[in-house]
């Protein structure tokens, strides 16, 4: 079963300076482009950083304010200090970037950007150059998926497919991205299957349990996964 990947949903058309762009040209990049960051690349295309709106911003809050008297300024204001005196891409971007590659699926590059604090990540192919962007909200558009594509792989790749459930066994309906499964399967682990493979289709917000079953084999499913005890793997 395939799940949507980063270069589903990433940006290809990707506005880019190179380490020698200027403070000025690289203002008038992002705010032509409506972007509020770049990648910063070589000749090959290679990804070398990024800078954003929040590199750029250091110049216009720093610039011309006196420097406090510190004996030892912290790490963070030394690097303010140092983007507000830049002029050069290569001085003002953040590196090394943090990166993904385009068959990522969407739950790496989501918890990428968590882990990282970053709100986007260029695309690399496995030289490491550039071939994309994705963003918080192009990992946001899974969830544009129409209802029926949403039923269509849990009918097709979950139960008929994956679990060889035969076709009217399980009703599956879809509404605003909400999965409900109502009908009876062969044994309790075959539910809870299903119910793990559903959410796991791209765009499923959640899944509505309203099956049943033939025969409960959560003992057997307990000692399958290390003896815990049935209701605290139910």
């Amino acid at each position: 079963m395939r799940t949507w990947q980063v270069q589903d949903v990433m940006t290809t058309d990707v506005a880019t300076v190179r380490e020698g762009t200027a403070y000025r040209e690289i203002v008038d990049v992002l705010t032509g482009r409506h972007v509020t960051a770049a990648p910063v690349v070589d000749g090959a295309g290679r990804v070398l950083g990024v800078v954003s709106e929040a590199d750029l911003m250091y110049k216009v809050e720093l610039q011309g304010q006196p420097q406090p008297r510190r004996i030892l300024p912290d790490r963070h204001r030394r690097e303010a200090r140092a983007k507000a005196a830049a002029t050069l891409a290569a001085d003002l971007m953040t590196a090394p970037p943090v990166t993904v590659a385009p068959d990522a699926s969407l739950v790496e590059a989501a918890r990428t950007m968590d882990v990282r604090g970053v709100k986007r990540l260029p695309v690399v192919d496995d030289l490491g150059r550039l071939v994309g962007i994705v963003t918080r909200g192009d990992l946001l558009k899974v969830h544009l998926r129409p209802d029926a594509d949403i039923q269509r792989d849990v009918c097709d790749e979950v139960l008929r497919r994956t679990l060889g459930v035969p076709d009217g066994v399980v009703d599956v309906t879809v509404h605003g991205g909400v999965v409900t499964l109502t009908g009876q399967l062969d044994r309790w682990s075959t539910v809870r299957l299903a119910l793990r493979l559903a959410r796991q289709v791209s765009g499923v917000v959640e899944v509505v349990d309203a099956l049943g079953y033939a025969i409960d084999d959560a003992p057997m499913a307990a000692l399958r996964a290390g003896g815990a005890t049935p209701a605290g793997i139910a």
